[in-house]
């Protein structure tokens, strides 16, 4: 089990990074005039001994490696109008706690839905999923790319839903998931997004949905800028109807570099937006007020046409409070940066008591209930953070998609989410809420 006087240094720790603290040494990103790169300024480039680790050529990007003196030697170079180390993102969650492995299948216990850890997922109930599944929207049909870390890719909740061909690692460890553990990152959110309603497990919010699944961060849990931006135009590139990015980086506006980084990644978004995908992200953990803190950038939350999701949760959930839709205490909030709110998972309950609770299956400590349950590596666990809501809203994306003809407008896409969703708050949009929380459609 978690250990509590953990979770204080913990969610400091895994909350979204400053880009001061994590820019690479030895990565550069290249940003060209005109959304391209000139084959000479590529050649020069190599030419000054930097290896080209990504040439993004649809946004006119150059992602170079190399010695930490090539820096000098880059900010030469003809054709270049932003020059910035590569800096680093994180995963959006706070903290995790143990689950089950695959053995538990091998005698599954009775419970209300054949998938035996249904019943603990109660962000399906706060979206309405299977209102919506009730009334045949499952997302079938609707392609969702994942941006992440490694994966499961034989996860019996997951393994017939993924594109194997579409999917892709850029990181360079490999696209499945290698660290000996349960808890998998990746293959959490894309259970959350996907996880097929076959008789085993648990149900994503769109379980006939498919599953694209690309490596922009390591196993370890962080990554950095250029592989995700070159992930996103790949997600673009292999049709993809919905983008979920579980993952950010805070950094001042004004730091050295940044701009190269902003305008790489607003490049990469405007792409993906302009080939049709809706692009989903979690807002950041810092439980910061986006709308106060105006010098602070958040990416991708705050990148061109990236709908940025809060997290909202129970608190005590497993003990018997109904109310599922607080403002999860680590969420970032105000509404220059929140567009929609969706179940991330609160864990203030779980400080509070030691009380244990039975819910479907399981009987563990009750405030761990109100944490998010979904896939792992070779089984299922608990997780916290923004990383868990951008999920729920990308999987409530692809039902609204499949319930529309599978063909819309991402722009089309946002309004409907804002039509169905419930105002909650203040009337309108507000700073936890935005323009309410997600809901499927019925």
């Amino acid at each position: 089990m978690f250990n509590k006087a953990c979770i204080s240094s913990i969610t400091a720790i895994a909350a979204s990074f400053v880009f001061s603290s994590v820019a690479s040494a030895d990565s550069w990103v290249l940003v060209g005039h005109g959304n391209q790169v000139k084959e000479s300024t590529i050649q020069e480039v190599m030419a000054a001994g930097g290896q080209i680790r990504h040439n993004i050529s649809e946004i006119g990007v150059l992602v170079v490696e190399g010695d930490a003196s090539l820096g000098n030697s880059l900010s030469a170079v003809k054709g270049i109008k932003h020059i910035g180390a590569n800096g680093v993102y994180k995963f959006q969650d706070p903290l995790n706690e143990m689950g089950v492995s695959l053995d538990y299948a091998g005698n599954p216990p009775f419970s209300g839905d054949d998938d035996f850890f249904f019943d603990l997922q109660w962000g399906h109930d706060a979206v309405d999923a299977p209102e919506a599944w009730n009334a045949g929207n499952t997302g079938a049909g609707v392609r969702v790319a994942v941006i992440d870390g490694g994966y499961d890719l034989g996860h019996p909740d997951l393994a017939q839903n993924i594109d194997y061909a579409a999917s892709m690692d850029f990181t360079g460890e490999g696209l499945a998931y290698a660290l000996p553990d349960t808890f998998s990152h990746g293959t959490h959110v894309a259970g959350t997004i996907a996880a097929a309603d076959n008789a085993f497990g648990v149900i994503g919010v769109a379980p006939d949905a498919t599953l694209i699944l690309l490596k922009g961060l390591g196993d370890a849990g962080s990554g950095s800028f250029g592989d995700v931006a070159a992930a996103i135009v790949h997600a673009a590139n292999v049709d993809a109807d919905v983008l979920n990015m579980s993952l950010g980086a805070s950094f001042p506006a004004s730091a050295e570099g940044a701009a190269a980084l902003k305008v790489m990644m607003s490049r990469a978004t405007n792409y993906a937006h302009q080939a049709g995908v809706t692009i989903i992200t979690s807002a950041g953990n810092d439980a910061r007020d986006g709308d106060k803190d105006t010098n602070m950038v958040t990416l991708p939350a705050d990148s061109p046409h990236a709908i940025s999701i809060s997290a909202t949760g129970p608190q005590g959930w497993g003990a018997g409070n109904t109310e599922l839709n607080y403002l999860a205490v680590y969420s970032n909030y105000g509404q220059s940066l929140i567009d929609f709110a969706a179940p991330g998972g609160d864990y203030q309950y779980y400080l509070a008591n030691n009380d244990v609770c039975t819910v479907g299956p399981l009987t563990r400590i009750c405030g761990v209930f109100d944490f998010v349950f979904s896939t792992g590596n070779g089984g299922w666990y608990w997780s916290v953070g923004t990383s868990m809501a951008s999920p729920h809203a990308a999987g409530v994306a692809a039902l609204i998609i499949g319930a529309n003809g599978g063909e819309m407008h991402p722009a089309q896409v946002e309004a409907e989410m804002a039509h169905l969703s419930a105002d909650l708050g203040k009337p309108g949009n507000d700073d936890v809420y935005g323009a309410g929380m997600v809901q499927s459609p019925k």
